[in-house]
C-alpha cells in the first residue's frame, strides 16, 4: 500500500496548496517510504468552510442512521486489517502483532460510539404549573478539531472521529505526520462507508501552526486533543481564550505498585509486557515500579528476566516482539534520561544503550534504586525505561504515587481487598487498574486529572464533551 499521503478537504484527495511536503520514514531503517502533504492556511480555510457545510447537513441525519454509516466503517477496516497494520509497522516501528491488536479493536470502538449515539438522551422534567411541558435534548456542539498522535496512529484518532460523528459533529483531523498513512487508511475506512466529504477532513503540516489557527477559528466549536503536557496547556490556554470546550488526553507517568501480599509471577508478566508494549511509547505505560520490601529481590529477578528475553528488531519481522523508537529525537531523549540516571546514583540492571546505527533501536532497560532527583523520576520517559524502587508501608508507596503532578494511570498488585479498595481511593488517577491490566477498552472512560488533562475519550463519558444540553420550556397558548 501506498505511504505518501495526501490531504482530504471537501470529498477530495488532495495535494497542499504550495505542494510542500514531509518525509515519511521508516523509523526501523531510516529509509523514506513516502511524503505527507503539507496543508497552507488556504487549504484549513477550505476544510473550515467544508466542516461548516458538512455539520449543517450530518446533524439532521438521524442518530440511527449515522450508527450504520460507523458500523460499516468498523466492518471495512476488518477486511483491509492487515494491509493497514503493515501500513503502521513499516511507518511507526511497532510489531505487526501489535499493530493487527490496534487495528482490530479500532473496529470495536467505531461499533462502540455507533450504538452510544443512538442513546444520547434527553429528558423529560415534571412542571410545576399545569399545561407547562418541560424538557432536555442533546445536540451535536459543533465542527470538531481533533488533533491526534503517532503513537496509536489508528486507536486515538478513532476515538475522536467516532465520538463526532456519531453525534452528529463533523471533524477536521489534524493527522501525525510521523506516521500518516494508517491514519489516512482510518479516515478512508469512514468515508468508504459513506460520510460526507465535508463532514470528515484530514490535514498535516505544522501542527503549531495548524493548532494554532484552528482552535480559534469561529466555526470550530470543540477541540480534542492527545499528546504531551506542556503542548496540552497551551492549546487548552488558548482554547479557553475563545470559549471552546475542549478535550485534553496528555503524558501521564504512571506508577505501579506491587504489594508484599501480591501475585508476584502475574505482576511481572502483566507489568512487563505493558511496560515494554509500543517500546515504552504509550501514556498509560506503567513507569514507577514500587515494590514492597519483601517481594523485591523475586519481582526484580522476574522483571529482568522478562526485559532480557525481549526479542528487539523491525516490526515487519514476526519474531520481533519490541520495535524502534519513532525517531532520532525520541532515541537522543530516552539516552540523555538513561545517562542522566545512572550518573544520579541509579543502578543500571539491564540495557541503558542503543542497538546498531541504523534505525532508533534503544535496548529494554531497567533501572533500580532510582533517587528522587533523576530527570526520569520526574519527566515521562515515553521510551522502553522502568524504574523500579522498593517500599517499606503503604503510606509510602500512596505518598510516592501521588509525587508527581501526573494523574493518567496507575497500577497495584495486592491480594488483600482493603488494600486494594485503599489504593483505588487513594491515588489521585483518572484510571487505576489492580492485579490487571484493564484500561483503555472502548466501554471504559480513558482520560486523566491534574495536569493529565481533562475530559474521557471512552466510556459513555467520550460523547458528553461533543454534545450540548438545551433546556425547553413551554406553556400551552
Amino acid at each position: 500500500m501506498d505511504h505518501s499521503v495526501q490531504l482530504h478537504i471537501a470529498g477530495s484527495w488532495r495535494d497542499g496548496g504550495e505542494r510542500a511536503t514531509l518525509a515519511n520514514l521508516n523509523p526501523a531503517t531510516g529509509e523514506t517510504v513516502g511524503q505527507v502533504a503539507v496543508a497552507t492556511q488556504g487549504d484549513l480555510d477550505e476544510a473550515l468552510a467544508a466542516a461548516d457545510r458538512g455539520f449543517a447537513a450530518w446533524r439532521k441525519v438521524s442518530a440511527f442512521e449515522r450508527g450504520k454509516v460507523l458500523r460499516k466503517a468498523a466492518g471495512l477496516l476488518r477486511e483491509r486489517a492487515e494491509d493497514v497494520a503493515r501500513l503502521m509497522s513499516a511507518e511507526q516501528g511497532k510489531p505487526l502483532a501489535e499493530a493487527r491488536i490496534e487495528t482490530a479493536v479500532a473496529s470495536d470502538i467505531m461499533e462502540w460510539f455507533a450504538e452510544e449515539g443512538r442513546r444520547a438522551y434527553g429528558r423529560v422534567i415534571p412542571a410545576r404549573a399545569e399545561g407547562v411541558l418541560q424538557f432536555v435534548v442533546r445536540e451535536p456542539i459543533g465542527p470538531v478539531a481533533a488533533f491526534t498522535p503517532w503513537n496509536f496512529p489508528i486507536n486515538q484518532a478513532v476515538r475522536k472521529i467516532s465520538a463526532a460523528l456519531c453525534t452528529g459533529c463533523s471533524v477536521i483531523l489534524k493527522g501525525p505526520e510521523d506516521t500518516p498513512a494508517s491514519c489516512r487508511e482510518l479516515v478512508r475506512a469512514f468515508l468508504d462507508a459513506g460520510v460526507p466529504g465535508d463532514v470528515l477532513g484530514l490535514v498535516f503540516g505544522d501542527p503549531a501552526a495548524i493548532s494554532g489557527y484552528l482552535i480559534p477559528h469561529p466555526i470550530i466549536r470543540k477541540i480534542s486533543f492527545t499528546g504531551s503536557v506542556p503542548v496540552g496547556k497551551q492549546l487548552a490556554a488558548l482554547a479557553g481564550q475563545h470559549m471552546k470546550r475542549a478535550t485534553m488526553e496528555l503524558g501521564g507517568h504512571a506508577p505501579a505498585i506491587v504489594f508484599d501480599d501480591a501475585d508476584v509471577e502475574t505482576a511481572v508478566k502483566v507489568l512487563s509486557t505493558n511496560k515494554f508494549r509500543n517500546a515504552g511509547q504509550v501514556c498509560v505505560a506503567p513507569t514507577r515500579f514500587l515494590v514492597q520490601d519483601r517481594v523485591y529481590d523475586r519481582f526484580v529477578e522476574g522483571f529482568l528476566a522478562a526485559a532480557e528475553a525481549i526479542r528487539v528488531g523491525n516490526g515487519l519481522d514476526d519474531a520481533t516482539t519490541m520495535g524502534p523508537l519513532i525517531h532520532g529525537r525520541r532515541l537522543e531523549a530516552i539516552e540523555g534520561l538513561a545517562a542522566d540516571a545512572e550518573a544520579k546514583g541509579a543502578r543500571l540492571r539491564t540495557g541503558g544503550k542503543r542497538i546498531g546505527n541504523r534505525g532508533n533501536f534503544f535496548e529494554p532497560t531497567v533501572f533500580t534504586d532510582v533517587p528522587h532527583e533523576a530527570r526520569a523520576m520526574n519527566e515521562e520517559p515515553f521510551g522502553p525505561v522502568a524504574l523500579i524502587n522498593r517500599f517499606t508501608d503503604d503510606d509510602e508507596a500512596l505518598q510516592e504515587a501521588n509525587r508527581l503532578p501526573f494523574g493518567l494511570a496507575s497500577y497495584a498488585y495486592t491480594r488483600s481487598a482493603s488494600r486494594a479498595t485503599r489504593v483505588a481511593a487513594g491515588i489521585e488517577a483518572g484510571m487505576v487498574s489492580i492485579n490487571h491490566h484493564g484500561i483503555a477498552l472502548p466501554e471504559t472512560p480513558f482520560g486523566g486529572v491534574r495536569d493529565s488533562g481533562y475530559g474521557s475519550e471512552g466510556g459513555s463519558e467520550a460523547i458528553e464533551a461533543y454534545l450540548t444540553t438545551k433546556f425547553v420550556t413551554q406553556a400551552n397558548p
